[in-house]
C-alpha cells in the first residue's frame, strides 16, 4: 500500500475544487483558515478545509472547525486528514478544533486519531429564518454528532443547551416584554411573529392604542 502524505493546499479555491472533484454533494464553505490534502504517491486522495466555527458560541478566536472532509475512499485518508488538521491548528495556537458527523456515521476515523465525541445535536428544520435568509445546507432534518480535540489550556465548552439551541431553527417573539425564542414553523405562508396568541393579542392592542 502506498504511504499517505499530508500536503498543504495553496488556496481556498484549490481546496474547493478538490472537494467538488472528490465529493460533489458537499457545498463549498464560505472561507477557510487553512486547507490540507492527503496524497498517495502523486495522486490526491482527500482534502480537508478548516475554517471559523459555524456556531457563534465557538467563534472565540481560539477555535477552528473542520468544515469539509472529502476523500476518494482510500483507507485511512480521513484519519490522516483529521489528525493533521488538529496538529496544524494546535501549532498555530488554536486551543480547540471541532467537527460534526451525521447520525449513523461511526466516527471511526475521528476516534482513531484521538477526537472525542461531545454531544448529539437534534435535527434542525432549516437554516432560513425571517431575520436572516439563508439557503439550506444539505444537513436539515439530520441529527449530528459534535466532536472535538483540545489543548490542556482550552476553555470549557458552552453548556450543551446553548449548543443545541444554536442548531435549532428559532426566532424571537416580537411582542414587547417577551422576546422569547420559539421554533419557526415549517411550510408556506407568512412566518409567525409571536410565540403565543396572548403575545399576538397584546401586540395588536399596543399597535392600536391611542397616542
Amino acid at each position: 500500500m502506498t504511504a499517505l502524505r499530508i500536503v498543504p493546499v495553496r488556496s481556498f479555491d484549490e481546496a474547493c475544487t478538490l472537494v467538488d472533484t472528490l465529493h460533489r454533494h458537499h457545498r463549498r464553505p464560505v472561507g477557510h483558515k487553512f486547507s490540507i490534502r492527503v496524497v498517495a504517491g502523486v495522486r490526491t486522495v482527500g482534502v480537508a478545509i478548516v475554517g471559523r466555527p459555524v456556531a457563534r458560541s465557538f467563534d472565540d478566536g481560539l477555535t477552528v472547525e473542520v468544515t469539509r472532509v472529502a476523500t476518494d475512499g482510500t483507507p485511512n485518508a480521513c484519519s490522516a486528514l483529521y489528525g493533521a488538521a488538529w496538529r496544524s491548528a494546535s501549532e498555530q495556537g488554536f486551543r480547540r478544533i471541532v467537527t460534526y458527523t451525521q447520525d449513523g456515521e461511526s466516527g471511526a476515523s475521528l476516534r482513531a486519531v484521538g477526537w472525542r465525541q461531545v454531544a448529539v445535536l437534534r435535527p434542525r428544520t432549516g437554516w432560513d429564518t425571517p431575520s436572516r435568509r439563508r439557503e439550506g445546507r444539505g444537513t436539515d432534518m439530520v441529527a449530528r454528532i459534535l466532536w472535538e480535540q483540545t489543548r490542556v489550556d482550552a476553555e470549557p465548552l458552552p453548556p450543551i443547551d446553548v449548543l443545541r439551541n444554536e442548531m435549532r431553527n428559532e426566532i424571537l417573539c416580537d411582542a414587547v416584554g417577551c422576546g422569547r425564542p420559539f421554533p419557526l414553523r415549517p411550510g408556506p405562508g407568512r412566518p409567525a411573529r409571536y410565540c403565543s396568541d396572548a403575545c399576538r393579542q397584546r401586540a395588536h392592542r399596543a399597535q392600536h392604542r391611542p397616542a
